[in-house]
């Protein structure tokens, strides 16, 4: 498993009952997650005292509880310098999946060590389903080029706050609203390319226009249109999945037959997760989706 182990600010305090104990920065949040079917003792003075707690309906949905939370605060990933506004909204959501910062160290690195091959290169990456920007701020952070696509005006918008706050107002960044396989069609007629991609599809999701995208039909054609975006020299072709139907051995077969038979290089899929502080069980890794990497 693909572990983010290198948050300060971020940890899972506890899980039990549905639902996982969090800290993010200074305050603490109780949300529900699929993935915790055991109910174990909730030992942590967290759990009494949460600053919200996300209640799930029966009926679908649910709503907060806000007990003593701010609009706004932020965290710092260290290890790339990132800094992340947060604040509770719709379905659960905070502004940031911190499981994907294994994905964003893992690619940084891949970045910095092309830069130091070929200082004078431009290395471009698109960002596809882009969300609040953490992969593009990991990109632009190692030294690319981030083409950032999200088809959410108010998810854009929060992704520049969130360069702005990291320091990178002034990076090579190009934000987008759009629909992604509406975007990825016009930048192969267009004869454009890029070094890298890397797409964080919905499980569903609709586009400006009204456009459907249910991932088990989508994503494939879309993995097969956006090779013909890579350049001649790419570096990596990062997928994520949070759909329990797409395990990592779909998302390997799916590099391994659309990028890899065409670029070589090497596919591994893993699980990514985030490590549980406390609990009956040592050393418990939350699952949290999976990516399929692709690198040269």
């Amino acid at each position: 498993m693909l572990i983010a182990d290198q948050w300060k600010e971020y940890t899972v305090l506890d899980t039990s009952g549905g639902e996982k104990l969090e800290r993010w920065g200074d305050y603490v949040l109780v949300r529900p997650d699929p993935q915790v079917i055991w109910t174990t003792k909730k030992t942590n003075a967290g759990w009494k005292k949460p600053n919200a707690h996300y209640h799930r309906s029966d009926r679908g949905g649910g709503e907060w509880e806000f007990f003593d939370l701010p609009k706004q605060w932020s965290i710092r990933y260290d290890p790339l310098d990132l800094t992340f506004l947060l604040k509770p909204f719709s379905f659960k959501h905070t502004g940031l999946f911190p499981e994907q910062a294994v994905n964003w160290s893992w690619f940084a690195k891949i970045i910095r060590d092309a830069k130091e091959k070929e200082p004078e290169r431009t290395i471009k990456v698109l960002n596809l389903f882009a969300y609040t920007g953490g992969a593009t701020l990991a990109a632009a952070r190692a030294g690319a080029a981030v083409t950032h696509v999200d088809a959410s005006k108010g998810m854009t918008q929060w992704a520049k706050e969130n360069a702005a706050a990291s320091g990178l107002t002034d990076a090579p960044i190009r934000w987008l609203v759009d629909d992604c396989q509406k975007f990825v069609e016009r930048e192969i007629r267009r004869g454009n390319h890029y070094d890298a991609i890397i797409m964080d599809p919905p499980s569903y999701g609709r586009g400006p226009g009204g456009e459907v995208w249910k991932i088990e039909d989508a994503v494939h054609p879309l993995v097969a249109t956006c090779k013909q975006l890579l350049s001649d020299k790419p570096l990596f072709f990062l997928i994520n999945s949070y759909t329990t139907g797409l395990q990592p051995a779909v998302l390997t077969y799916m590099l391994q037959l659309e990028v890899a038979s065409t670029f070589g290089g090497t596919v591994s899929s893993d699980e990514i997760g985030l490590p549980v502080k406390e609990g009956p069980v040592p050393d418990l890794v939350l699952p949290c989706g999976a990516s399929g990497r692709w690198m040269a």
